[in-house]
């Protein structure tokens, strides 16, 4: 009788600690962010660092628009080129009420097909966001024009 009694408690933990677990799992979701701009056929965005313009816009921005707050941010960042090459990389949170702050500023060399993830970033108290942007460019290292990459955000919970 005792060891049923054992039995029937220890299971019943068990289950507890299972439905713990997978709530824990269904919080720690996370969703990937629509591009700004995008055609929405995609949340990943594929580019390639181009060189400065003295008249228009570059490509070296890209902006992830936040639909809905977060606990916190995910960006990856993948090489597509064959040639090994550096790639100037920053990214920015950018805030509702006009502010940002930058969370990444690195240069990356990553073989084809393989990147980085930088985060979680959580946000600051008090803020609220409203997008994440990558600046991938040529700005501080003319060498890497004509790299490819590909870039996406997540927004987890």
């Amino acid at each position: 009788m005792a060891i049923q009694r054992l039995t029937s408690v220890l299971l019943g933990a068990a289950s507890t600690l299972l439905v713990l677990d997978s709530s824990l799992v269904a919080k720690a979701a996370c969703t990937f962010l629509p591009p700004v701009g995008g055609d929405g056929s995609s949340k990943i965005v594929k580019k390639r660092v181009g060189k400065g313009k003295l008249l228009g816009r570059t490509n070296w921005n890209t902006d992830f628009a936040v639909n809905r707050p977060y606990r916190s941010y995910k960006l990856f960042f993948t090489a597509d080129s064959t040639a090994t090459g550096t790639y100037p990389v920053e990214a920015f949170l950018k805030f509702t009420d006009g502010s940002n702050l930058r969370v990444v500023k690195e240069s990356l060399t990553p073989p084809i097909g393989q990147g980085r993830m930088f985060g979680p970033f959580t946000v600051p108290q008090g803020k609220q966001m409203k997008q994440v942007n990558f600046k991938i460019g040529a700005g501080s290292d003319p060498n890497s024009k004509g790299f490819s990459y590909r870039i996406s955000v997540q927004g987890c919970n």
